[in-house]
């Protein structure tokens, strides 16, 4: 059956990114829920492939006129939401939709799709490995990465109001777990 949905959410470098690119790789039917964020890209990512990335006036302005299934302002002028054209998008062509998307935004998806949606939380194994891989990761400043490492403590209170926990300390079970979980739910 098409049209369910499946929420990953994690703290920034627990590795919900990788595992949502490996998951769209597996023949699932899914497709990539394309986030809103107000912040500046990173690395490669483009508009409209990772993100739609747009200015915090506009995001501000998306939000008085309702365009939002779900939004956060992560930190100051920092939004992240998605958008409701984005579920249109996806569910008219009657493909799944998979999102990587902050714990909250998780949360209020789960809340609004209920049995139609499964909602993962991938935990990292340690706050002191998640400082590591935010590190090695190298797009943030030492500020933000204890910035992230903060939010890590209060995101980890989340993990109980998702579905299922995947904690990402080997990154293969880490996969074959989330693969097998989202072929459980589709076949319901």
């Amino acid at each position: 059956m098409s049209g369910k949905l499946i929420i990953f959410s994690a703290p920034s470098g627990a590795g919900k990114s990788t595992l949502v690119q490996h998951l769209l790789k597996c023949n699932l039917d899914l497709e990539f829920s394309i986030s809103a964020t107000s912040r500046a890209p990173r690395g490669v990512e483009k508009n409209g492939v990772e993100y739609y990335f747009i200015s915090p006036e506009e995001f501000r302005q998306k939000i008085d006129n309702e365009e939002f299934l779900e939004y956060e302002e992560v930190y100051t002028d920092f939004y992240y939401g998605t958008l409701r054209s984005e579920i249109d998008r996806i569910t008219s062509k009657g493909k799944n939709i998979i999102f990587d998307i902050d714990v909250a935004g998780g949360v209020n998806i789960k809340e609004n799709f209920k049995e139609k949606a499964l909602s993962i939380f991938i935990a990292p194994p340690t706050l002191e490995i998640l400082h590591e891989r935010l590190k090695k990761r190298g797009t943030d400043s030492d500020v933000m990465i204890q910035k992230r490492i903060s939010k890590a403590n209060l995101e980890m209170t989340y993990a109980q109001k998702f579905d299922l926990v995947i904690v990402n300390d080997d990154l293969k079970i880490a996969k074959a777990e989330a693969e097998q979980a989202i072929k459980n739910f589709l076949n319901k």
